[in-house]
Parts: C-alpha cells; structure tokens; sequence
C-alpha cells in the first residue's frame, strides 16, 4: 500500500509539474504575441498592467545587474534545485507537498527554458499599488511561490506544538 500512496503522490507531482510548465510558456507565448502586436503595455485594473518584460536576474528581477551574462550558470543551479524536487516528489508525505514540489518544479523548468531558449525570462504581470510596482513576475513564479506557501503551510500543521509545562 504504501507503494501505490508513493506512485500516486509521484503522479499527482508529475501532473503538477506538467501543467504549471505549460501554463506557463503558453500564457508567456500569448502576451509577447499580443504585445508585440499592440507595441504596448495592456492596463487591465487599477493595479494591474501586462507589460512585456525580460529578466535576467534570478527571482523577480533581483540581483539582475549580477547576472546579466550568466543565464546558463542560473539555469545549471535552478535545474540541480528541480531535480532534488523531482526526486522528493514520490515521497513526500501527503498530496499536498507532492503537489507543493510539482507546481515549484514545474515553475522552475518554464523559466529554465526561458533562459535557454533565449538567455532571459519572459516577465509580463506588473501588480502596482499606486506609483509603487512589485517587480514584473509571470505564471511560472506564481506556481513557485504557491509551492511554497503549500510547504510552509503543510510544515506548520505538522509541527508539533511546544509544551508549555
């Protein structure tokens, strides 16, 4: 039994990965599309723009100005980081932290690809508060960051509680 709950998790992972990673090119495949065509950022809400973008940088834009010329040494630590969460996957200890390592792995493999394919990834939703912008993000961070969040999630629930005595 607990070999199929490894199986299944795995496959749950797997699926996860799949979807974030092609969410992601075909949402970044659809905005250079539009963009390139209207040569302008989309306004969406008052605190939402799509603005086509390429980041050089790790996470979010940061530390681009470090890393402009070294897309590949990123994507060689990025990969070695999705692998390990490749490996975890199949035994992680419920569904949510097999889908936790999925959506991250998944994300990181679209923005892998990015900067093999073009030495940069493509960026394009811009939250902004006002005159104040999160740094431009995309569908793949998303996924990252909401792994994440699941882990950090799954880790309080079972943590176990201090004792006060």
């Amino acid at each position: 039994m607990k070999r199929y709950r490894n199986v299944s998790r795995g496959l749950l992972g797997l699926a996860c990965v799949v979807s974030s990673f092609l969410i992601d090119q075909l949402s970044k495949f659809a905005i250079v599309e539009i963009i390139s065509r209207s040569e302008k950022d989309i306004y969406v809400t008052s605190f939402l723009n799509i603005t086509l973008s390429y980041n050089r940088g790790i996470s979010f834009g940061l530390l681009s100005s470090h890393f402009e010329d070294s897309s590949l040494v990123l994507s060689v630590i990025t990969s070695g980081i999705t692998c390990i969460l490749l490996i975890w996957m199949p035994y992680a200890k419920d569904r949510t932290d097999a889908m936790a390592f999925g959506l991250m792995a998944g994300g990181a493999s679209g923005n892998i690809y990015d900067r093999m394919q073009q030495g940069a990834v493509t960026d394009f939703i811009d939250l902004h508060l006002g005159t104040w912008h999160w740094p431009t993000f995309n569908t793949a961070d998303i996924a990252i960051v909401t792994g994440a969040v699941f882990l950090a999630i799954s880790s309080l629930r079972s943590a176990p509680i201090a004792s006060t005595k």
